[in-house]
């Protein structure tokens, strides 16, 4: 049975999205170097409920489910569920929708 996840507050859920190949300025392909790196785009999978304002109001969130965001590289939190592999991002570290 694949479990649910739902973000608290303004976290948002993301699959990351990693391109297949790497290619070199000479032009080589290098497969295996995205590996390494972190991704820095993915596709939401779930949002929060959104922030609480100082004043008791709840602050909804920008991005929506579907949405492919470019993100900080070093601000997600990484969580593994049932062998898939995804982030767990502060709305604050989103820096745009790519549409």
């Amino acid at each position: 049975m694949a479990k649910k996840i739902i973000p608290l507050g303004d976290r948002v859920l993301v699959k990351p999205l990693r391109d297949s190949k790497t290619k070199t300025k000479s032009g080589i392909y290098l497969p295996e170097a995205n590996e390494k790196e972190r991704p820095e785009q993915g596709e939401v999978i779930a949002v929060g409920e959104g922030k609480i304002s100082d004043t008791g109001t709840r602050i909804p969130l920008e991005v929506k489910k579907g949405d492919t965001v470019f993100f900080s590289k070093y601000g997600p939190e990484e969580i593994k569920v049932d062998d898939n592999e995804y982030l767990l991002i502060k709305e604050d570290q989103i820096l745009a929708i790519i549409k």
